[in-house]
This record gives C-alpha cells, sequence and structure tokens, in this order.
C-alpha cells in the first residue's frame, strides 16, 4: 500500500468513518455494513466501499464489515494505533477550550505542554497545565521529540510561531489562526477556520 497515492480527501473520510464505527462498537453492534455507515455518517455506501478498499479487503459480500476489525485497521491506517504527544501554542479562549477538552485521549493524542507568549500568563494554568513560555518552547519539543502542535495564536503571530515549530522538528500543525502558513513540504498543515466554514456554508442557504 503506498498512502502518498491516495488522494487527501479520502483520508480525510477515514476518521469520519472510525468515529462512526466507535460509536457503534459503544453500542454492542459488532457488525456493520456500507450502507449503515453511510446512514450514519451520509455518505453513499459505495464511496464508503471505494474509499475502504483503497487500503485492502476488509468485508465480506452478504455479512459486511466486523466493526472491532475494521475500528483496528482504521487505527493502523491512521497511525493512532498509539498515543501522539501535542503541544497548544496560544493561550487564548480557543487554547484554553483545547486543554480543558476531554475527547483527544481516546482518540490517539495527548497534549502534553502548552504555551503563550505573555508574560501575564505564563505560569497560570489551563485545565491541569501550567502555562509555559514560548520562549523555551523549541528547547522542550525537542527534547520530548514532538511532532504535532495545534496553534491558536493571532494571524501576526502565526508565521513567526509556525517557524520555530518546524525548527524544532514538528512536522503537523493544526492552525486556527485565520491566515495560511508558508511551511516546508515535509510538514502538513490543517486549517480550521470557523468563518469560512460558515461561508461554504451561506452558498447553499436561500
Amino acid at each position: 500500500m503506498n498512502t502518498h497515492k491516495i488522494p487527501d480527501i479520502i483520508i480525510g473520510r477515514l476518521p469520519v468513518y472510525l468515529r462512526a464505527l466507535q460509536q457503534l462498537s459503544e453500542n454492542g453492534i459488532l457488525t456493520t455494513s456500507s450502507q449503515e455507515l453511510g446512514e450514519i455518517i451520509g455518505i453513499s455506501a459505495a464511496q464508503i466501499r471505494k474509499d475502504i478498499s483503497q487500503f485492502g479487503e476488509f468485508g465480506k459480500q452478504g455479512t459486511g464489515y466486523s466493526v472491532p476489525f475494521l475500528i483496528e485497521r482504521l487505527r493502523d491506517i491512521l497511525k493512532v494505533n498509539r498515543v501522539w504527544e501535542v503541544v497548544i501554542v496560544g493561550m487564548g479562549d480557543i487554547g484554553h477550550a483545547l486543554a480543558r477538552y476531554n475527547g483527544f485521549t481516546n482518540r490517539g493524542f495527548h497534549i502534553s505542554m502548552v504555551f503563550d507568549n505573555d508574560l501575564q500568563k505564563v505560569g497560570q494554568t489551563a485545565g491541569e497545565y501550567e502555562i509555559l513560555d514560548t520562549a523555551v518552547m523549541a528547547e522542550k519539543i525537542k527534547q520530548n521529540k514532538i511532532k504535532i502542535a495545534m496553534l491558536t495564536v493571532p494571524a501576526a503571530f502565526a508565521q513567526e510561531m509556525t517557524d520555530q515549530l518546524v525548527k524544532a522538528g514538528v512536522k503537523a500543525i493544526l492552525n486556527y489562526a485565520p491566515t495560511s502558513l508558508n511551511v516546508p513540504s515535509h510538514v502538513h498543515v490543517q486549517y480550521i477556520d470557523p468563518a469560512t466554514h460558515l461561508q461554504r456554508m451561506t452558498y447553499y442557504l436561500d
């Protein structure tokens, strides 16, 4: 399997399938079909079968998918069959909310440190974390070999913080700042800008 040839749009749907399967598992359901998954998610059964078949044959004609097996395989494919350490940079409202969010741990992620450059915030707490100074960020990230960061700083500081993260060895950035980031080709950035998503939805409104 060469993951580089698989379109990013398909990779983007896999966590949605995984979440639906985990919900089925929590309800004690051991087998499912692409039809049932499609109804839960709102994607056609044919699309689900096509996406999943990119990674091998996981279902049987007539019997569907084993929920525990497909969960295990998707966790392997997405590399969340382990726990990834993550840092949060920027402890405003979004940073605080992320630090308190308890939905990361059972999905493969653990917040290990949080940072801000505001000396009035440094030493304060956000959830269970002490807010550290961004002046020591690169050193701490290198020491702990952390590969993932969530960036929740104002747009004006986003590129500067990104440059520090990349130099420290971060390979994946979830960016909440409403700006595009310049990163080397080996660094993956995902953008979360609520206004952009709202604008995408208003297209469909009367």
